[in-house]
């Protein structure tokens, strides 16, 4: 009797930091403003919302999630105040979700942003993410505000997280 045969094992996932205007982010970004936009209902434009240059090093990153060289999640961070960066444009791309990948960049994030000496994590999450909600509850992030009201009347939802200092 033999074996069955092994299905083929998915590429490795690599982390890059680049930034927000490299041509390979452009169409995770561009998924993401139309899913805003279709939840929402109204046009979002991310290019305009911060210039690139608040996700750019040394106050901010940028991260793209690669399999087989090719972006499948990212998300950034910018400095919000001298120890706390904000979370932002946190998205896998829609042929790769149910995997775990935003977990694996909201770590990525994390330790980057530990190591560049930000102690805490803010960010907020619009009240028709609900799947983004469960993700920040899931990896430990504190929701500041009640979780027992109606995320529509509370608009964007705010959590914040503390982070450990670095392992030398």
């Amino acid at each position: 009797m033999s074996a069955a045969p092994r299905p083929p094992r998915a590429a490795p996932l690599t982390i890059r930091q680049t930034t927000v205007t490299d041509p390979l982010a452009r169409p995770l970004l561009d998924e993401l403003t139309h899913e805003y936009t279709t939840r929402y209902g109204r046009p979002v434009d991310l290019d305009r919302e911060y210039p690139a240059a608040e996700f750019a090093p040394p106050r901010g990153a940028f991260l793209l999630l690669l399999q087989d060289g090719a972006p499948v999640a990212g998300g950034a961070y910018r400095r919000y105040a001298p120890d706390t960066a904000e979370l932002k444009r946190i998205w896998t791309h829609h042929a790769h979700r149910r995997r775990g990948l935003a977990r694996r960049v909201l770590a990525a994030l994390e330790e980057h942003a530990a190591g560049r000496g930000y102690t805490r994590l803010y960010l907020t999450t619009g009240p028709r993410q609900p799947e983004a909600k469960h993700l920040y509850l899931a990896a430990g992030y504190r929701p500041l505000f009640d979780l027992t009201a109606d995320p529509e009347t509370i608009g964007p939802l705010p959590f914040e997280k503390h982070l450990e200092s670095p392992r030398p």
